[in-house]
């Protein structure tokens, strides 16, 4: 990336470049500075990845109230009817604006076309073919790279919060940018970096969906909510070097089949429905079988066969599919497709209230990685896209609070000169080695022990194996160094290729911290409700019609929902 100069001082700092960043970035008045940071490049994200659509309630025959009551039964008891309700009122606003900004999503003639999706009531899903977050992120950025003041910085990681010591106030990030570390003020630090699938050794996230924003908010003292909740996808397909595309449940819809090694129709074994069975059932399905016939679990595969469906369908229907598959060469009319259950999204995440506000002053957080209340336990087919749009456009009231801001934070004193930090090639080999060999072990342990079966002896064990690897971790010299600058104080990194090194030890502190919040949430949840499945308590119990809480090392219990 070019060598380009950032200020030290923003109204207003975003993390994260996906719908929920970009959106919000737009939404911001223009009178206020912006700074937009990616740790990749712009239009990298799990948006960019979304294949389904956006939900909204638009048709003559629909309304609010219906999508209102679907997402409800969705999520299982536990969302937020407030905010279920915003989310699913300003809906068709959002998306007229998304069509004045230039959105191109599928019509039939004038009208938007509206498709189906599990769980919907009525035709309500807004899309552009089979890439509608493509579509969305990449009108989106070709609008920020617009504006005059929005500045996009790339290939930046946030490392921490900012936290002005007497009020609690986050007043910027520590940002390490360019083989240096610097602090960066602002008056509002929004949070949108989307989810953690990363902390899983089947994801359908792509790899800078570290839970990197959920991380960095836990260790300045955000509350968070939920955070064992985690969809899971049945048939993500899964071979060596390959994306874990997702392939549609509409494709076990029309007539295919999951067969095992042995070519039988295994599911029939878990619910009489078969593969056609509610989703949760069939991940569990192929999660079980696989953990009694596989070697490792944690990378093994089941097929899907779409031999059963007419060539011609399969041609008309899933040409993107065909196409994809055809690409890691896979045949589907000759051959099944390896597939997998592989982590989806996280309902959890920062608590947030509808301005998108945290417990901490000056803070905000939007997208996948805030806790709006809009998913409860399981997230309805299609609101991710539109919780990131219609929460991304409550930024736009952030002026007047910008404004107090800059009278009411003090002078942050910035240290001018750096720390340098100097590791040998041998040394440095050493601690890499150290930090890949954690990246391997952590997703496969969290997968196993937090993935789609739960059990309290499984997640007690990896919460022990995950505190023994953070404290090798804090042992690493560039750990102690890095976590022992005080506030304002920056640093100099001299490491060969510093960028990806450092990339990698900031992810890992990351998926180190998620994997035990994660751990210790779902050990915390003795029932089975939405994404959360534990063998030992199977069944959901009414008294844990509640959140999951937690601050620091705290974990409580809200007051039980009532809908």
């Amino acid at each position: 990336m070019p060598q380009i100069d950032i200020p030290s001082q923003f109204d207003v700092l975003v993390v994260g470049a996906g719908a929920a960043g970009l959106y919000t970035a737009l939404c911001l008045p223009e009178s206020l500075r912006v700074g937009l940071i990616t740790k990749e490049t712009v239009a990298l994200s799990a948006s960019d990845w979304a294949q389904g659509g956006i939900a909204a309630a638009i048709a003559p025959e629909d309304s609010p109230s219906l999508h209102i009551e679907d997402t409800m039964r969705a999520g299982a008891g536990l969302c937020e009817k407030a905010a279920v309700e915003f989310l699913a009122q300003h809906a068709s606003i959002c998306i007229q604006s998304l069509v004045n900004l230039g959105v191109a999503f599928d019509r039939h003639g004038n009208a938007l076309a509206l498709t189906l999706e599990a769980a919907h009531s009525r035709n309500r899903v807004l899309h552009a073919a089979d890439t509608t977050g493509r579509e969305v992120t990449t009108t989106l950025t070709a609008q920020v790279l617009r504006r005059q003041n929005i500045q996009v910085i790339q290939q930046a990681l946030a490392l921490s919060l900012w936290i002005e010591p007497e009020s609690g106030r986050c007043q910027g990030i520590s940002l390490f940018y360019q083989g240096e570390i610097r602090w960066v003020k602002a008056s509002a630090v929004v949070l949108a970096t989307g989810g953690g699938g990363q902390v899983f050794a089947q994801t359908t996230n792509p790899a800078v969906s570290t839970g990197d924003g959920v991380a960095i908010a836990w260790r300045a003292g955000a509350i968070l909510r939920d955070l064992e909740f985690i969809q899971f996808h049945p048939t993500a397909l899964t071979k060596p070097g390959a994306d874990r595309f997702l392939i549609s449940e509409a494709v076990r819809g029309e007539g295919a089949h999951l067969i095992d090694n042995e070519g039988r129709r295994f599911a029939f074994d878990y619910h009489p429905a078969g593969e056609l069975a509610p989703r949760d059932v069939v991940s569990r399905a192929i999660f079980s079988h696989l953990q009694r016939t596989a070697a490792d679990p944690a990378t093994a595969h089941v097929w899907l066969d779409m031999r059963p469906i007419p060539p011609d369908k399969i041609r008309h229907r899933f040409p993107n599919i065909i196409k994809v598959c055809q690409y890691w060469g896979i045949d589907v009319f000759t051959e099944p497709i390896p597939v997998a259950p592989a982590a989806h999204y996280w309902m959890g995440g920062i608590v947030t209230d509808l301005n998108n506000c945290t417990n901490i002053p000056g803070l905000y957080a939007v997208g996948e990685t805030a806790s709006t209340g809009v998913h409860g336990a399981n997230r309805l087919a299609s609101n991710s896209l539109l919780e990131c749009i219609v929460f991304g456009a409550q930024m736009t009231h952030l002026e007047d609070e910008v404004l107090r801001m800059k009278d009411e934070v003090k002078e942050a004193e910035v240290i001018l000169h750096p720390s340098n930090y100097t590791l040998s090639e041998r040394e440095w080999q050493k601690e890499q080695a150290q930090l890949e060999a954690l990246r391997q072990k952590l997703p496969r342990l969290v997968w196993q022990s937090a993935g789609i079966c739960r059990v309290q002896s499984g997640l007690e064990a990896a919460i022990t194996t995950i505190g023994n690897w953070q404290q090798d971790f804090a042992a690493l010299s560039l750990s102690k160094f890095l976590l022992s600058l005080n506030p304002a104080e920056p640093a100099r990194l001299n490491l060969p290729d510093v960028e990806r090194q450092l990339r990698l030890w900031a992810e890992t502190r990351n998926l180190l911290d998620v994997a035990d919040l994660i751990l210790k949430s779902a050990a915390f949840r003795t029932e089975s409700r939405g994404g959360h499945y534990r063998l030992d308590y199977p069944e959901p119990e009414l008294d844990w019609q509640a959140h999951t809480l937690v601050q620091k090392q705290q974990w409580w219990k809200s007051v039980v929902l009532n809908h």
